[in-house]
């Protein structure tokens, strides 16, 4: 059985982090599977009994210092591959990809085979991105956009795509291990979930919220993910809907939360394959997003949910301003709640289009890549 090291900054709330979890847990019965990561602090997602090495050396201020973490980062990686005698080292995110590049390449020549996993549309602007490609064995990139960005601009030829995987039975039974503690009791109620992150563009959602429940009054919009969210909550106080928007911070296990939604609603600017969308998607929640960087185009592929033009991203908290984007997206969600056939075709839509992502898929196209 060939040994796998999987690394991540953290095992804390977080898309990359997310990912690296369900990674190890799914190819658990075909590796040999360890986790490494920089930062044992605040750990949200269990991994069972797979072994996790602590580095011990998290996030520190100040470029010098940032820079001097790289190195003993990959040094201290370095060790525990040739301890381990380690056989593919796949990472997540650029800080990890680059601690595990330092390790696979710059410190111990060949050794294990390097993987590095491209998560994000931001990943694009990393200035290690062009050593990135040279150095590794494989860029694993989370939607197809991506890799087509990466190899035109890199001229790459070892990247890949690999997008998540979602076990539909699984979450549709994990929500029901729980009740939502919501301050509602009655009408539809549109979910979005992310950590509070400029990206997500979380003034925009609140504001076309504000125009949606003016005009259908029993809506309410509930937020899943970690953040104080302070500046969002005064919006919608100054918005006049306070009292119908409910932000229910991190959640270990979000599926029963997403279970009373009725309509799913994204307005990130920047993504790279966005997981809680297909999660949304998979409890069949009829689904709206922007036309963000990457991400919900390649999910929706033309008819499975509704794709709406991306929005400025610069942070507009100011009430009394709504964008003419914000105006026509409340308009195109209104018409969906309106019309119960029209929901009821994408909540099917939506339920067809996540089990593409299959677990099966994913865990096929590693073991067929660990084999070159």
């Amino acid at each position: 059985m060939k040994k796998l090291l999987l690394i991540v900054p953290s095992l804390h709330q977080g898309g990359a982090e997310k990912v690296c979890a369900a990674t190890a847990l799914a190819l658990k019965p075909y590796f040999d599977v360890q986790i490494a990561i920089f930062d044992s602090a605040n750990i949200d997602f269990d991994v069972e009994d797979i072994p996790v090495v602590d580095l011990g050396l998290p996030s520190r201020p100040g470029k010098a210092a940032k820079v001097l973490n790289v190195l003993r980062r990959g040094y201290r990686l370095k060790r525990l591959k040739k301890k381990e005698q380690i056989d593919i080292a796949y990472s997540f995110g650029p800080t990890a990809n680059l601690a595990n590049v330092f390790a696979g390449r710059l410190f111990s020549g060949k050794g294990a085979k390097c993987w590095l996993g491209i998560m994000s549309y931001m990943d694009m602007d990393s200035s290690w991105l062009g050593l990135f490609c040279k150095k590794a064995d494989r860029l694993l990139c989370c939607s197809e956009t991506l890799r087509g960005m990466i190899a035109e601009k890199y001229a790459c030829g070892c990247a890949y795509t690999l997008t998540g995987f979602f076990d539909i039975p699984h979450i549709r039974a994990r929500a029901e291990e729980e009740e939502a503690s919501l301050p509602w009791q009655d009408g539809r109620i549109i979910v979005s979930m992310g950590r509070e992150d400029v990206v997500k563009g979380f003034w925009h959602l609140i504001k076309i919220f504000s125009l949606v429940h003016g005009k259908l009054p029993d809506t309410k919009l509930l937020i899943i993910g970690k953040g104080e969210f302070e500046e969002y909550r005064k919006l919608a106080d100054d918005l006049g809907v306070a009292d119908v928007v409910h932000f229910a911070g991190l959640q270990k296990n979000p599926y029963p939360y997403l279970k009373k939604g009725s309509l799913y609603l994204l307005t990130s600017y920047w993504e790279g394959f966005p997981n809680a969308l297909v999660e949304a998607m998979a409890m069949g929640l009829p689904a709206v997003a922007t036309d963000c960087m990457t991400g919900p185009a390649e999910i929706f592929d033309g008819k499975y949910g509704v794709l709406v033009p991306n929005m400025g991203k610069e942070p507009d908290m100011d009430a009394s301003h709504i964008a003419e984007e914000e105006k026509s997206t409340a308009a195109r969600v209104i018409s969906l709640l309106e019309n119960e056939e029209e929901m009821a075709r994408y909540s099917r839509l939506s339920v067809e289009r996540a089990g593409v992502f299959s677990k099966e898929e994913y865990i096929r196209r590693i073991r067929e890549w660990s084999l070159d």
